[in-house]
C-alpha cells in the first residue's frame, strides 16, 4: 500500500477525481493518498449525483447521506456492487505509461496463499445461499446449505453469528464486517437479519428469506419470504429443484 499510494501521488495533481474500489486493497491505499493530498476522503460511494456530489450509506446502510466535496482533488472509495457493469468498449480514456516510483522499503511481498474453491467467489457470484445461527452446527450447516447451493450453482455465505459460532469459515461472512454482495439471487436460510448483515446484502436483486420467526428483520428486505422451519423447507426446495 505504501508504494501504490506513492505511485498515485506522483500523478495525482493532473486529475480532479481519484477512485478506488471499496475493497480491502482500496481501503488500504485511499486514506494514504487523501491524507498526503490534505483532502477529505469520501468512502463507500454508491451513487454519483454530479462532479462534486455523491451518495454514501451511513449507520450500516439505514440512512443514505448526500455529501458534497469542495476539495480540488476528490478521493473516493466506490462500492462496486452498487453500480452496473460498464460496457467493455466505447470509452475514450487514454492509457498512459508512467515511471515507477522507488520502493519505499517499508513492506515487502512474502507469498500468496490462494484458497482453492470449486464454487463461485462470493463477491462475484450471481447466486448466493447463506445460512445463519439457526442451523445449529457446522455439520447441519453443510448438510442443509450445501445441497441447495449445489443445485443452484451458488456460492455459500453465512451470517456473522454463524461464523462466530464456528459453523462456517470466516471468508464466507456476508455483512458490513464481512463481504458486501449484490447477486441476482440471495437466499437467506435461518438468518434473522441483523443490521450489519442487511447492510452487506440488501442491494441483491432478488432476496428470498426462509425463517420460522415471522418478526425476523430479514423479511423487511425480502422480495419473497417463507415463514417455515428451514430444516423442512430447504430439503423440500432441493427436491423440487
Amino acid at each position: 500500500a505504501e508504494n501504490v499510494a506513492a505511485q498515485v501521488l506522483t500523478i495525482a495533481a493532473g486529475y480532479s477525481h481519484i477512485l478506488f474500489p471499496a475493497t480491502a486493497g482500496g481501503k488500504n491505499v485511499a486514506p494514504r493518498v487523501a491524507a498526503q493530498l490534505d483532502v477529505a476522503q469520501l468512502s463507500d460511494v454508491t451513487k454519483v449525483i454530479s462532479a462534486d456530489t455523491f451518495e454514501r450509506p451511513i449507520y450500516a446502510g439505514n440512512a443514505i447521506a448526500t455529501v458534497q466535496s469542495a476539495d480540488a482533488i476528490k478521493v473516493l472509495t466506490v462500492r462496486g456492487t452498487a453500480f452496473d457493469a460498464a460496457a467493455a468498449s466505447g470509452g475514450s480514456a487514454a492509457v498512459e505509461t508512467v515511471a515507477a516510483v522507488a520502493d519505499s522499503g517499508q513492506s515487502s511481498w512474502v507469498r500468496s496463499e490462494i484458497a482453492q474453491n470449486d464454487r463461485p467467489e462470493l463477491t462475484a457470484a450471481k447466486i448466493i445461499v447463506s445460512g445463519g445461527r439457526a442451523l445449529g452446527s457446522a455439520e447441519q450447516f453443510d448438510a442443509v446449505i450445501t445441497p441447495l447451493a449445489d443445485k443452484l450453482g451458488a456460492a455459500i455465505g453465512a451470517s456473522r453469528a454463524a461464523v462466530d459460532a464456528g459453523y462456517a469459515a470466516n471468508d464466507l461472512q456476508v455483512g458490513q464486517t464481512g463481504k458486501i454482495v449484490a447477486p441476482q439471487l440471495y437466499v437467506a436460510a435461518g438468518i434473522s437479519g441483523a443490521i450489519q448483515h442487511l447492510a452487506g446484502m440488501k442491494d441483491s436483486k432478488v432476496i428470498v428469506a426462509i425463517n420460522k420467526d415471522a418478526e425476523a428483520p430479514i423479511f423487511s428486505v425480502a422480495d419473497y419470504g417463507l415463514e417455515a422451519d428451514l430444516f423442512t423447507a430447504v430439503p423440500e426446495l432441493v427436491k423440487a429443484l
